[in-house]
């Protein structure tokens, strides 16, 4: 559906700095709950764990335009109401492909959408809503703190910010 990864701008810069050096992850992820409370996850064909959507920022793109369209990249389907509840950029990890990353990344719960989910796509070979206490595995790690500072965001109205 979009840009493969050595088309994007993130893929383009690890390709010229190479392996060993931390790269600024920019990116957003999507949080899409349904009228059951079931959380939307998607399978990432790239490592087979369960996840929320989400991924890296373009250039030219504001962090709402990279969770809209991780999203429809990722579910076929078209956020069209969203709001940000949790900003991160102290966290630096190190992918299952040695890369390491500080990312820049903003949370959004996504209230409306348009379309119908498609189960595979580029980026995932599974996804659907899953009851909060039944979530398939294995999994994201930051599943349970997104929807933890989801639930902060929701009960106190102000913006996460780690």
């Amino acid at each position: 559906m979009g840009l493969t990864w050595a088309e994007s701008y993130l893929g383009r810069v690890r390709a010229s700095v190479g392996d060993a050096d931390t790269l600024l992850f920019v990116g957003a992820r999507g949080v899409i709950l349904d009228d059951a409370n079931r959380l939307l996850l998607i399978q990432r064909s790239d490592n087979q764990r369960w996840a929320i959507p989400a991924g890296a920022m373009e250039l030219g793109e504001s962090m709402q335009d990279c969770a809209v369209r991780e999203v429809w990249e990722e579910t076929g389907l078209r956020a069209t109401a969203l709001t940000p509840f949790a900003f991160y950029s102290g966290y630096t990890f190190t992918n299952g492909y040695g890369h390491t990353y500080q990312q820049i990344l903003m949370s959004f719960r996504i209230h409306a959408w348009e379309g119908e989910l498609q189960t595979v796509t580029d980026e995932s070979v599974d996804a659907g809503f899953f009851p909060l206490d039944a979530l398939p595995g294995p999994r994201s790690f930051i599943i349970d703190e997104t929807l933890a500072d989801l639930a902060a965001f929701e009960r106190t109205g102000t913006m996460v910010l780690k």
